[in-house]
C-alpha cells in the first residue's frame, strides 16, 4: 500500500478533477506483477494502468492481490468501472486504503467485487495509509462530502506579518525556493483565485511557471464591479481543448452588457453571483465552483479579499511562507476587524512546519 501511495503522489498534478490514485498488483509471494496511477481526466484509472503493466511484463494476475489507495470505481464515466475490470482480469483480492466518497461509488465498488467472488478489505479510517490517501485527495473528499472545494489560502510575509511595504512593493519578500514551492502548490490545485485589486495592481498571469506540470489550473477572478481590463496578462494564459485553462469572472455588477460581451470575447466566462453590499457572494461562488468540479481552490489575493474569506469562515487551510526579516509598517496578511477580547481570535492549528530555503513554510488549519 505504501508503494501504491507513492504512485498516487506521482499523479498529484495530473488527474484533476479525478482523485489521485495508485495501484499495485502483487503475487502470493509478494512480488510485484504490475503497478500504475490514474492518468489525466478521461484517461485510464490506476487499476487499469496496473493491469496493463502486468500484461506488458507477461504476468498473469489470476488470484493476485490489488492494493489500491481508493476504492475502485463502480460507475461508467469517461472510463468504465474499475471494479469490473479487476474482477474480469481474475484478481483474487482487493485491498483499498479508503472508501470512495463519490455517491456513485460509496462502497458499491467493493460490493460488486465481493459479489464477483473477490476477497475485499478496506483499511481502518484511522490508519496511517488511509490518512495519507485522504490527504492526497483532500479536495476531492471536500467536494464529494460538503459540496465545496477545499480552500487553501497562500500568503507570503515577513516575520512581522507584512505582505508588502506601505508603498506596495512586495517583490520579493520570500526566497526563490519558496516561490518555486508556491508554484508547486498552485499546480496541484484545480483553480487559482484572486481579486480584482490584485489584477489591477499587479497585472499577474497567475499560471504555473516554476514547476513542470501537464495542466494549468483554471483561474477565478472575484470582480464585483466587472473591472477586469481586456488587456490583462491573465488572458495570455488561456489554452485550447477540453481540459484547457478556463477563466471564470464572478461579479455582482448589474447590466454592463458591453463589458460582459467584451470579456467573453477574450475567452472569459462571466458569472453573476451578487451578495450583500454589492459584493460577490463568496459562499455561493464556492458552491458553484464545486459544481464545476473544482476540488482544491488556491487563493492568492490581497488583504481585503483575504479578510472577507476569513471573516466568512471559508478558508480550510493556510499556506504561509515567512521570511526571516522585519519590514515594519506595511500591508498585513488580511483585513480583519479589531477585536476587544482574545476569545474572538480565529483559532488555528499547525498541520506542518517546514524549512524551504531560508524561509519557513507553515501549513495551518482551523483548530
Amino acid at each position: 500500500m505504501q508503494r501504491a501511495l507513492e504512485l498516487a503522489k506521482q499523479a498529484l498534478w495530473l488527474t484533476s478533477p479525478n482523485p489521485r490514485v495508485g495501484c499495485v498488483i502483487t503475487a502470493a509471494d509478494g512480488s510485484v506483477l504490475g503497478e500504475g496511477h490514474t492518468q489525466r481526466a478521461g484517461g485510464p484509472h490506476a487499476e487499469v494502468m496496473a493491469l496493463r503493466d502486468a500484461a506488458a511484463r507477461g504476468h498473469s494476475v489470476q488470484g493476485a492481490t490489488a492494493w489500491v489507495t481508493l476504492e475502485p470505481c463502480a460507475h461508467q464515466g469517461r472510463t468504465g468501472p474499475c471494479c469490473d475490470a479487476l474482477a474480469a482480469a481474475g484478481i483474487g483480492r482487493v485491498v483499498a486504503a479508503m472508501t470512495d466518497p463519490n455517491p456513485k461509488v460509496a462502497g458499491q465498488g467493493m460490493a460488486r467485487l465481493a459479489a464477483a467472488g473477490v476477497q475485499t478489505e478496506t483499511l481502518a479510517p484511522g490508519s496511517d495509509e488511509a490518512i495519507e490517501a485522504r490527504e492526497l485527495n483532500i479536495g476531492f473528499f471536500s467536494r464529494m462530502e460538503r459540496g465545496l472545494p477545499w480552500v487553501r489560502m497562500k500568503i507570503a510575509a515577513s516575520l512581522d506579518g507584512q505582505t508588502s511595504l506601505q508603498n506596495g512593493q512586495s517583490q520579493w519578500i520570500t526566497s526563490e525556493p519558496a516561490r518555486a514551492d508556491g508554484h508547486a502548490w498552485r499546480a496541484r490545485a484545480c483553480a487559482v483565485l484572486t481579486g480584482i485589486g490584485t489584477v489591477l495592481e499587479d497585472n499577474p498571469r497567475l499560471d504555473v511557471r516554476d514547476h513542470d506540470t501537464p495542466r494549468q489550473p483554471h483561474l477565478v477572478i472575484v470582480d464585483s464591479r466587472l473591472e477586469t481590463p481586456l488587456n490583462a496578462r491573465l488572458f495570455e494564459t488561456l489554452g485550447q481543448g477540453d481540459q484547457a485553462r478556463q477563466i471564470w469572472i464572478y461579479t455582482a455588477a448589474e447590466g454592463a452588457a458591453d463589458t460582459r460581451s467584451a470579456l467573453q470575447a477574450r475567452g472569459a466566462t462571466v458569472i453573476d453571483m451578487p451578495g450583500p453590499g454589492g459584493k460577490v457572494d463568496l459562499a455561493a461562488m464556492l458552491r458553484d465552483l464545486a459544481r464545476r468540479e473544482i476540488n482544491e481552490l488556491h487563493v492568492e489575493a490581497g488583504h481585503k479579499l483575504n479578510g472577507s474569506f476569513i471573516r466568512e469562515g471559508l478558508v480550510d487551510e493556510f499556506l504561509v511562507y515567512l521570511a526571516p526579516q522585519l519590514l515594519g509598517p506595511g500591508q498585513g496578511l488580511a483585513n480583519l476587524p479589531t477585536l476587544t477580547a482574545l476569545s474572538g481570535a480565529v483559532q488555528l492549528a499547525f498541520h506542518a512546519v517546514d524549512r524551504i530555503g531560508p524561509d519557513l513554510r507553515l501549513l495551518l488549519r482551523r483548530a
